[in-house]
């Protein structure tokens, strides 16, 4: 039997607060993903037992973790309610940020990221059904767009956040700064967010398939960070790279044929879902790459000082937001595939800049700047369609469900784009030529999500 959704909030009532208090917390959630990047020189001087490949587990450790967890989470949201599991998991992302905040090792810390992922997981598709639900279906591409825009902003400026505060009051004021924003989001989701899900029969969690997504990823991402260490032929690089791809291959099978799979093959049966997600594992890789590759290069090769390296990328991320509400009103109009296309041609644009252009010697204004800006409307023109489109040809009762999918594909994207980084840039002997590789490795990267990006089809929404 089919349960009708709950009312719709009156026509009167503006949906911009509803809005607000979901993406504070998606806010948090997508800071945390990269606010990291300009504190891992100083990780590994906190716990100078661990290598750089052991460091990179505080970055994945979250990212593996929190893709895995998406799925079924959005499913949980869908089912169990919206307002419910967007509160628990604030309130869970809250405490194992402190937790994090008060790690006394290197393996506590990661420990404490693994729970840290686990409600950001649950907080983030909850989010966006919250968001779709409250604006009217005419308005819906330009909420998705600005949802998408708030995580892709944070994303951004979560390295230029961070170098100002592990300089000043060191690492573990990453962590401690969510924990005021995070009770406020849960304070005005209790007073103001009402219940919504998309229906009551609840199927048991698959979480045989949740655990085993986890260590497909885990493992594969294992393998491709000690190749910096290893080289590719290693015989541990070549097992742990068949052993991933072996188990995503079993997870695949197991979830064609599990009645309640942990994630929905069925979504896939959608060429345009299919081209969206495909194309967002690729932009993810690059987009890590990039943002975790600039700290590398101001501070190993122009010897900038972290708060400056962090005040350096800074134009580039303030472009995200003000091209992400142009863009999408361009999509309410035009759809999602021609900001994509051109989203990711500047972003290979800037990163055949930034492999040709910058030398050792600092010239900021005219070797970096225009770099910064190419990939900022870049990526504001990219992330958010990326987003939009990957639900724009869904029904309602699979927002939370499609979208968590994508957001997983992404996050998968950023831990293989980490990994990488580690393997180029991040050994001691940092050299301009180590980082020229990086850069046209994401700038290829780039110009392949735009080669998929012609597979997405999406119609637009347009009120009559």
């Amino acid at each position: 039997m089919t349960t009708n959704p709950p009312p719709k909030q009156p026509a009167t009532t503006s949906p911009w607060p509803v809005f607000f208090t979901a993406c504070v917390a998606v806010f948090l959630v997508s800071i945390d993903s990269t606010v990291l990047f300009a504190a891992f020189a100083r990780l590994r001087e906190s716990f100078p037992e661990s290598s750089a490949a052991d460091a990179s587990w505080v970055l994945n450790a979250y990212t593996v973790v929190y893709a895995a967890m998406l799925v079924p989470a959005g499913k949980l949201a869908d089912n169990h309610g919206r307002k419910r599991i967007f509160i628990a998991g604030v309130g869970l992302f809250l405490l194992a940020s402190l937790a994090c905040g008060l790690a006394p090792g290197i393996y506590w810390l990661v420990a404490a990221r693994v729970f840290q992922a686990l409600g950001a997981a649950l907080l983030t598709p909850a989010s966006l059904a919250i968001v779709l639900e409250a604006f009217p279906i005419e308005k819906r591409s330009v909420a998705v767009s600005l949802w998408g825009a708030v995580g892709g902003l944070a994303a951004a400026i979560g390295p230029s956040l961070g170098s100002f505060l592990v300089d000043n009051l060191g690492w573990r004021w990453a962590f401690f700064i969510n924990l005021p924003p995070a009770l406020w989001s849960i304070w005005r989701a209790r007073t103001l967010l009402t219940e919504s899900r998309a229906g009551k029969n609840v199927p048991p969690p698959d979480m045989l398939g949740v655990l085993m997504l986890i260590a497909g990823v885990a493992v594969l991402t294992w393998a491709v960070v000690r190749i910096e260490s290893h080289g590719w032929n290693n015989l541990q690089v070549l097992g742990g790279s068949f052993l991933g791809v072996l188990t995503l291959w079993g997870f695949t099978r197991w979830a064609r044929h599990h009645p309640h799979p942990a994630l929905d093959m069925r979504l896939f049966a959608n060429p345009s879902y299919r081209a969206v997600n495909l194309a967002t594992l690729v932009f993810g890789m690059a987009f890590s790459m990039m943002f975790f590759g600039f700290f590398f290069f101001m501070t190993g090769i122009w010897h900038y000082t972290l708060p400056v390296a962090g005040l350096a990328i800074t134009p580039g991320p303030l472009m995200v937001v003000p091209v992400a509400i142009l863009s999408g009103r361009i999509a309410a109009r035009a759809g999602h595939r021609p900001l994509l296309v051109a989203g990711c041609l500047l972003l290979a644009i800037g990163g055949l800049w930034q492999a040709t252009v910058p030398g050792e010697d600092p010239q900021y204004l005219l070797h970096w700047l225009p770099s910064q800006l190419l990939t900022g409307i870049g990526v504001g023109m990219a992330l958010p369609s990326l987003s939009g489109a990957a639900v724009a040809t869904l029904p309602g009762h699979q927002y939370g469900s499609g979208s968590a999918v994508n957001q997983a594909v992404r996050q998968f994207g950023n831990a293989l784009g980490v990994a990488l980084t580690i393997v180029l840039v991040g050994h001691e002997s940092l050299s301009l030529a180590n980082f020229k590789t990086l850069s046209l490795s994401y700038a290829g990267l780039a110009l392949l999500t735009l080669i998929l990006c012609f597979g997405v089809r999406t119609k637009p929404r347009q009120s009559k």
